[in-house]
């Protein structure tokens, strides 16, 4: 099992090294590629490898991890970036993926927390990071995207990999301006790909991390417009972000539009709960009941507690809000301790 660990870099000084301690047991080899550190980024990394090479920014992410790949001696690589430290390798899981075969990309599980407005949270998300390089490759200057060299259709699964994704935390993002620059490279993109759906996407995103929610409608709504299938693999994020987008933005009435995807997402909690959030804030409580219902089970979702707590508690304040104390409390008990649960039992029982 022969796996060589690619990664690009730029001041990562904080991170690297905390990263490195993590996936250190699991790999075989370490390729850094330095996009122009000016800190002790590349001292760091030579604790740990003799495989650092320069790369020239030339805005382009799919240019700098294609070269990163050209320097790796194994055909199996996992793509790391300097703000995400391994959580859990299950080697056997990792052997028999390989063994497999060599076609398949394996899909790490990415957690990565964050500030939400009541309070700390977490969204998980499965990433193609685990792939065999002799027929795969980047492709997409900004949030680029692993594609086969072939230009053919491929299979993915997840693989036994999980990594903390400290990076996502707002103070971070903040500290290091990754959103201006991911948009401007993004705008930059944009102009000579200007039907590109998974660009529009993108840019919502961005839009929507820095709570620009005019701009991020806009984008989303775009993107909506020019995606050609739904069931590719960014379609279903489109699809729930643009929903959180039109309830942020107070489009209730026109979010509501979105229940005609739930003959792709029916199954999904995280599809599930955004239209129940959608039903609530147009006055269709009972609408909103059973579709927060359909979220809870064993299926996970990428927001924590999406699958468990989070509609049993949204359940309980329709319940409140209704003046059927006696169902809301019930309800609030069912969320195992959650804090906001706990207070609004508190305030009833007063």
């Amino acid at each position: 099992m022969n796996i060589s660990l690619c990664m690009i870099v730029k001041n990562e000084e904080k991170n690297l090294g905390k990263c490195l301690d993590s996936i250190l047991d699991y790999i075989d080899e370490i390729v850094i590629v330095d996009t122009g550190s000016t800190d002790h980024t590349k001292e760091i990394a030579r604790k740990y490898t003799d495989k650092i090479f320069d790369f020239t920014w030339c805005d382009d992410f799919s240019k700098a991890r294609n070269y990163s790949l050209s320097k790796a001696s194994n055909d199996w690589v996992l793509i790391l970036d300097a703000d995400e430290i391994i959580l859990r390798f299950d080697k056997k899981d990792v052997s028999d993926f390989i063994l497999s075969g060599p076609k398949t990309i394996g899909r790490i599980k990415r957690i990565n927390p964050f500030e939400g407005e009541k309070g700390d949270s977490k969204y998980i998300e499965r990433v193609n990071r685990f792939f065999n390089k002799k027929y795969y490759s980047y492709e997409g200057a900004i949030h680029e995207q692993v594609v086969a060299i072939d230009g053919s259709n491929y299979n993915m699964r997840s693989v036994g990999i999980e990594v903390d994704h400290i990076g996502y935390l707002d103070e971070v993002i903040s500290s290091t301006n990754k959103l201006e620059r991911n948009i401007n490279l993004l705008l930059k993109s944009i102009k000579n790909n200007p039907k590109d759906a998974y660009l529009h996407y993108q840019i919502g995103k961005s839009y929507y991390k820095k709570k620009d929610f005019q701009k991020a409608y806009e984008s989303f709504a775009e993107s909506i417009s020019l995606c050609s299938d739904f069931r590719l693999e960014y379609a279903q994020d489109l699809v729930e972000s643009y929903g959180y987008t039109l309830l942020k933005y107070g489009k209730y009435s026109e979010a509501m539009e979105l229940k005609k995807y739930q003959i792709y997402y029916e199954n999904s909690p995280d599809y599930n709960f955004i239209m129940a959030l959608i039903y609530m804030n147009n006055g269709k409580f009972q609408d909103a009941v059973e579709s927060f219902e359909s979220c809870i089970g064993e299926k996970e979702g990428k927001i924590e507690g999406v699958n468990s707590y989070l509609p049993n508690y949204n359940i309980g304040v329709i319940y409140e809000a209704l003046g059927i104390n006696q169902a809301a409390v019930m309800y609030y008990h069912k969320c195992g301790g959650y804090n906001l649960a706990e207070q609004r039992i508190k305030q009833i029982l007063v």
